[in-house]
């Protein structure tokens, strides 16, 4: 075969100059758009500023939206609830996303049921509305530890929102997995995307100038090309401002409105404004009252807002409910945990009914926008079941022959530390510790949160951020010496988080004698741990059961089943499970008095229901069809 040759060849030469040239002048005719598929042609400038508007594409836009968290209400329930946000004239969701949920052990992920992050984020798109996302990975929201995974403080050095390189690690490597879920989302890929938000009001954190141009970076870097907003309140607007980014305003008042919106002007000149967070009621903590903030001040500040050209993000539109343990807390003089529900006085209540508030706003935005908002859905029913007397007990000394065999070690081991979950530690519920003493004495030591202090198995009282001495009486011969320790939520916001371990924090004394030689148990009332406390060994209630205990008795539920409130009166103290799923913490101290339980988690029939009491049992557990949130209410 005779080899070819640009010299034995130069016709062949002359031709292919001539075709480079014509497919150059094609080329440059050629309309690349055109080339799209059609539904993206339209998607090529996505979410921009012009001035001091908005624009989407090439229409102004101003956003109208909304907060609903999709691991705080059920998965069977997100369409109603997306369907009311819809129906109330909004345009756009926002959502966070929680690291601790999403990745309880490092390199374990779990975007399935409840968490399933692409289904949400479809779903919204589906009924028409756009995504604001807010990916953290601090995001705060009153969830544990701001939504960081509570494996990140095994390290003792650790410093949370920062450089450091050990959290940086872990970021980068949850950032690789979820931002590969969220860039197909976004859109200019045909998503409901339109902007992400780096980080969480890090202004009012501010401890290393270095770490929001890396989140502003890592996100660019994983392929997010949508509009980047920062979200500050008043004490960190100021400090929070990333370059290439648009800041925008959390706030409550109208006062708060003015102030801002002038800090903004003076930080980035004309840009567009948005409340990223207007607090539409606010969050309760245990033992304090029921927050509510007046419907009439609501309408009033956000059409005050609107008319004043910005856009608006309603916190919350829709709170839902801290199930299981993942409140958060607070600690500035006060330790202060977050209450189960998270109902936040919001525009739907935590069932998702309407409020007085939904009623004027979906007057007002129908108003600004000058479009009809589509009919509100039905109302989910609610239903009154009859009482439910529990049958069996188990109390915790017997329940623990149940468990795995405890953590033996010299001295005491905090939670994050503790070697179980693969090595990953305990994040949320109990821990027990036992040791044995041989003199009476003053006991001591730091307990977080609150430890309930046994000898062999009777109570002699607490430890807890006040009280952090108790006293042994004397005892004969050797005695057990048991704590048991709840871990009442890591606190969420504030310049502590880095030392947010939970259990016995160092040596425990007794008379300034450190104690050695503990036993250590994980009550962490997962679904597993709820497993292992087999029928056989349950009894009937005795006369005087000792305490903490389980108590099991069973719902009877009709051909429908409905959502309902749980009340638990004469009960003190614990956690109610049901169809081994966590509704959350109860506490006499108020000033919640009833636990949301979804109609979607029931079953026709016997429905099993498990508490968890601290210290003291009803006879009977009732409900009710009317959440009772607190006796004592004002005006937030």
């Amino acid at each position: 075969m005779p080899k070819w040759s640009l010299r034995r060849r130069p016709g062949r030469t002359l031709g292919l100059v001539l075709l480079l040239f014509l497919s150059f002048l094609v080329l440059r005719r050629l309309n690349w758009s055109t080339l799209l598929p059609l539904w993206l042609q339209h998607r090529r400038l996505g979410l921009r500023t012009k001035g001091p508007d908005f624009m989407l594409e090439d229409s102004t836009f101003q956003i109208f939206g909304g907060s609903i968290h999709y691991f705080r209400v059920p998965r069977e329930y997100w369409r109603d609830r997306l369907l009311k946000m819809k129906a109330c004239g909004l345009n756009t969701l926002t959502t966070y996303v929680p690291w601790n949920l999403h990745e309880p052990e490092r390199g374990k992920f779990n975007f399935s049921g409840n968490l399933d992050l692409e289904a949400f984020i479809k779903l919204a798109a589906k009924i028409g509305l756009w995504v604001i996302l807010r990916p953290g990975p601090y995001i705060c929201s009153e969830i544990d530890l701001g939504g960081l995974p509570s494996w990140l403080l095994q390290d003792p050095n650790m410093k949370l929102r920062t450089t450091y390189r050990g959290f940086t690690k872990a970021v980068d490597l949850y950032f690789d997995h979820l931002m590969s879920r969220v860039v197909p989302l976004q859109y200019k890929y045909g998503g409901p995307i339109i902007a992400v938000q780096v980080e969480n009001e890090y202004g009012s954190y501010n401890k290393d100038r270095a770490y929001m141009p890396y989140i502003k970076k890592a996100l660019e870097d994983r392929g997010i090309i949508e509009m980047l907003l920062t979200s500050d309140n008043k004490d960190g607007l100021q400090k929070g401002v990333v370059d290439g980014v648009l800041a925008t305003i959390n706030l409550q008042s109208q006062q708060e409105l003015k102030e801002l919106n002038s800090i903004l002007l003076s930080i980035q000149g004309i840009q567009p404004k948005m409340v990223m967070e207007y607090w539409t009621g606010w969050f309760d903590s245990w033992g304090g009252s029921h927050n509510i903030l007046d419907s009439s001040e609501v309408l009033q500040t956000v059409s005050a807002i609107i008319k004043a050209g910005s856009s608006i993000n309603l916190y919350m539109f829709h709170g839902g409910t801290n199930f299981g343990f993942i409140n958060g807390a607070m600690h500035f003089n006060d330790y202060k945990a977050d209450v189960t529900s998270y109902d936040y006085d919001a525009v739907l209540t935590e069932a998702g009914d309407y409020t007085a508030k939904y009623t004027k706003l979906r007057n007002l935005f129908g108003t600004f926008s000058g479009i009809p908002p589509p009919p509100p859905p039905e109302l989910t029913l609610k239903m009154i079941y009859e009482p439910m007397r529990p049958s069996f007990y188990l109390s915790l000394w017997d329940a623990i022959l149940l468990l795995d065999d405890p953590v033996q070690s010299e001295t005491p081991i905090n939670m994050e530390n503790l070697p179980v979950n693969n090595g990953n530690g305990q994040a949320f519920g109990y821990i027990l510790y036992e040791t044995t003493i041989f003199s009476s004495g003053v006991l001591s030591g730091l307990v977080r949160d609150r430890g309930q202090v046994f000898l062999n198995r009777v109570s002699i009282g607490f430890l807890d951020y006040k009280t952090t001495k108790i006293t042994i009486p004397l005892t004969q011969g050797h005695t057990m010496l048991r704590i048991l320790v709840e871990n009442r939520g890591r606190v969420n916001y504030g310049d502590n988080i880095d030392t947010q371990r939970k259990g016995l924090i160092g040596n425990l004394y007794l008379d300034n004698n450190p104690l050695k030689n503990f036993k250590i148990y994980s009550l962490d009332m997962t679904k597993s741990f709820l497993q292992r406390l087999i029928m056989d060994k349950w009894s009937f209630i005795p006369k005087e059961p000792s305490f903490p205990a389980f108590f099991l008795g069973a719902l009877s539920v009709g051909i429908y089943p409905s959502d309902t409130f749980l009340k638990l009166e004469g009960w003190v103290k614990g956690v109610v499970f049901v169809n081994d799923q966590n509704l959350g913490r109860y506490w006499n101290i108020g000033p919640q008095e009833t636990l949301y339980l979804p109609g979607v988690w029931l079953e026709k029939g016997l429905n099993k229901v498990i508490i968890f009491e601290e210290t003291m049992a009803g006879s009977v557990v009732q409900s009710t069809d009317t959440p009772y949130l607190g006796r004592n209410q004002y005006v937030n």
